[in-house]
């Protein structure tokens, strides 16, 4: 485990203070409660303000009260908290469907992080965690979840002379060749990975949204080649474009009629 940075655990601490009370502060009352010198207080009471973590009290100089970036990052968390608590029921239910893995996924910077993950209960099974993060473009969450991407986004995080690595030889390594891939996605509306990221595993993804439409992560099930086919592909796709809807519904997304 990492050395803790003082500084930062004295900014937490001044954080966790406004916890209790009526929730308003002085800098003496930091120096008071937290027995710090005056000057290191003035510092990161300053640099906190600064980063609008505690605002000025209105009407009562030299007081502070905790700022929007904390209910900010309270929401994300609970944005992410209720997703893949929702995101285990749902999966859940399509792996009781089909009896194959599923997991739910999110996008992060160029790769793909699990959060929920329901195991098939054959004995030939793809085996993954929660968790587990992957490059996005060889997994069909991945690039159901870069095809969901604006444009100019995409071209940032993954430009022209990208260097994609490849984890089976079926994975795409060409940014080139993945944009026209993206592009077929994004017009079909279901991703399929064809032994990408495992040499023995294909999957099918589709896309999940929250109340204002925006793609926050990708459903997807994953089955061994030995009970794949182009017959049980295009169901998988059916049931994973119904998952995936079930989540939404459960975020808050209404489709339209």
């Amino acid at each position: 485990m990492g050395r803790l940075v003082p500084a930062v655990t004295r900014a937490l601490d001044i954080l966790e203070l406004f916890l209790d009370g009526d929730g308003t502060l002085s800098a003496p009352d930091i120096v008071r409660r937290l027995r710090l010198p005056r000057t290191t207080v003035h510092e990161l009471v300053t640099t906190l303000a600064a980063r609008k973590y505690i605002v000025p009290v209105p009407g009562q100089p030299g007081r502070y009260r905790l700022g929007v970036r904390p209910y900010q990052l309270g929401a994300r968390y609970a944005e992410q908290l209720d997703l893949a608590a929702e995101g285990q029921q749902v999966a859940r239910t399509v792996a009781e469907t089909c009896d194959e893995t599923v997991h739910v996924a999110i996008l992060e910077d160029t790769d793909v992080i699990y959060i929920a993950k329901v195991d098939s209960t054959h004995a030939v099974r793809m085996v993954s965690a929660a968790g587990r993060r992957l490059p996005a473009h060889c997994t069909s969450v991945g690039k159901m979840l870069l095809a969901s991407l604006p444009e100019k986004e995409l071209a940032a995080r993954i430009p022209d002379d990208a260097e994609l690595a490849g984890m089976t030889p079926n994975s795409i390594t060409d940014p080139v060749a993945l944009r026209e891939a993206l592009a077929e996605i994004r017009e079909r509306g279901i991703a399929v990975e064809n032994r990408e990221s495992n040499p023995d595993v294909s999957c099918v993804a589709a896309p999940v949204r929250d109340r204002t439409g925006r793609v926050v992560a990708a459903l997807s099930i994953s089955v061994p080649m030995i009970r794949w086919s182009e017959e049980r592909r295009a169901e998988l796709e059916e049931l994973a474009g119904k998952g995936a809807a079930d989540l939404s519904e459960r975020l808050g997304h209404r489709s339209a009629a």
